[in-house]
């Protein structure tokens, strides 16, 4: 999932999207209400891409989890995150059956699912191919490079012509700078 520019914020309830960067405070419209508003450093911002939840190997991106539970539903809302609590550890467990269920807590699961639904309501939910992924990459690297050659070579053509004109204009006034070099030498 492509959850590059979806924020939540403690303290607030729901997501939010990341819109500009103020002088002291980043600029952010929440999801449902499309109202926006500012988030100050006094907040802990994080994006989703950030987030991940504990496993018993290693930490599982939220993205992926995300993935698992579209996968699960068939592309549909997860279960109600005002479920049971045991309901929702069972539910959760046949997700992601590796996840620490000593540091994964019920309201983490709750928030986990509300934000999922959240999104898929929104059709934010947009996996993201790493074939894609990979191709956009490789593009953009020739472009680069390209564009660096093609700046060199302006800028080569730019010294060359500037050198004729000063080799044409100033010939008289190179010889004297080195006459004035060797009298103080």
């Amino acid at each position: 999932m492509v959850l590059k520019d979806i924020l939540a914020i403690s303290g607030e309830p729901g997501l939010f999207k990341f819109l500009a960067q103020g002088k002291n405070a980043i600029i952010v419209e929440h999801l449902e209400t499309k109202k926006r508003s500012s988030a100050f450093s006094t907040q802990k911002v994080s994006t989703l891409e950030e987030i991940s939840i504990f496993t018993s190997k290693e930490d599982t991106p939220l993205s992926k989890v995300f993935d698992l539970i579209f996968e699960k539903q068939n592309g549909g809302t997860a279960i109600d995150y005002k479920s049971d609590p045991e309901k929702l550890k069972v539910w959760f467990a046949e997700v992601l059956p590796e996840y620490d269920k000593d540091r994964v807590y019920v309201s983490d699961i709750k928030k986990l699912i509300h934000w999922y639904n959240i999104l898929h309501t929104l059709n934010l939910l947009v996996k993201e191919e790493p074939g894609k992924k990979e191709e956009t990459e490789k593009k953009e690297e020739p472009v680069a490079e390209t564009e660096v050659a093609e700046k060199k070579e302006t800028q080569a053509k730019k010294k060359t012509s500037a050198g004729k004109k000063q080799s044409s204009e100033d010939k008289k006034a190179a010889p004297k700078k080195k006459s004035k070099k060797s009298k103080t030498e």
